[in-house]
This record gives C-alpha cells, structure tokens and sequence, in this order.
C-alpha cells in the first residue's frame, strides 16, 4: 500500500477501484491538503480532478494522492467506529485521524473519509459534503 502524488484526473496503474459514479465511471481513493487538514477523497478520472469534502461542500483539487496497491477489504460499520486493521488515510489541523470510508448512495458506491470523532462517513457529491452514519471501512493490507 502506498500513495501516489498525481494531478488533473490522473490515476496511476495500481490505483483502488473503491466504487463507481452514478454513470458506471470507476471512482479511486485520494487524499488531498485542505486548510491544514489531510483529507481522504475521490478521483472520477473524466472530471480533470479529485474532490474531497470540507466545510458542507465539495473541494476540486488538482493536485493530490492515490491510494495504490491497496486491499479492497472493506467492512460494515456506524456512528464514527472504525475497526483496530483500518486504514488511517489523514488528519485533522487539530490531529484527529481520519479514515477511508464509502457510502452506497444514488446508484453509485462513493469513497469519502470517516471522522470517528464527529461520528460520520463524509463524501463529497454534487457540489456538497453528505454525511452518512452508515458507511463501509477500508482495511489495511
């Protein structure tokens, strides 16, 4: 498992297929800087950029990670758990980590982050930051 610097919807070989937009398009795992956080996000390679989601939006970002050479474990979970194997993928300013979820939402399976302390999976989708309490979490290889 590793990260992969990348930009304007590249993703390399090896990257993390987490889901699908509502289109079939394959959706991957990103993380990008943001306001002093390091936030796990996604990368819908036809969108010229990944988005992550911050403040109740979604965030373009041009310049970002791939997760690469990945398991594609993921497990049930709620209300901000995660499991002792899962994969911490970023942090808060404050140092609060954050983890790599997704949510099954409008006919697409959608990668976001899991902030435990806030009890939520967050993804970013048509413009704005949706929070779930029932999510999937990535696991560690």
């Amino acid at each position: 498992m590793s990260w992969v610097k990348a930009s304007n919807g590249h993703a390399p070989a090896n990257s993390l297929v987490a889901g699908h937009d509502v289109t079939g398009e394959p959706i991957y795992v990103i993380r990008a800087e943001h306001e002093g956080d390091l936030i796990p996000g996604k990368l819908v390679s036809s969108n010229k950029a990944a988005t992550i989601s911050w403040g109740c939006k979604e965030i373009l970002k041009t310049e970002y990670e791939v997760l690469v050479k990945s398991t594609n474990q993921w497990v049930p979970d709620r209300g901000g758990n995660v499991p002792a194997n899962a994969l911490k993928a970023g942090r808060t300013r404050e140092d609060d980590p954050l983890y790599i979820g997704r949510v099954h939402y409008l006919n697409s399976i959608t990668p976001g982050k899991v902030h435990p302390k806030h009890g939520l999976c967050y993804i970013s989708f048509d413009g704005k930051e949706l929070n779930f309490t029932n999510y999937e979490v990535l696991l560690e290889n």
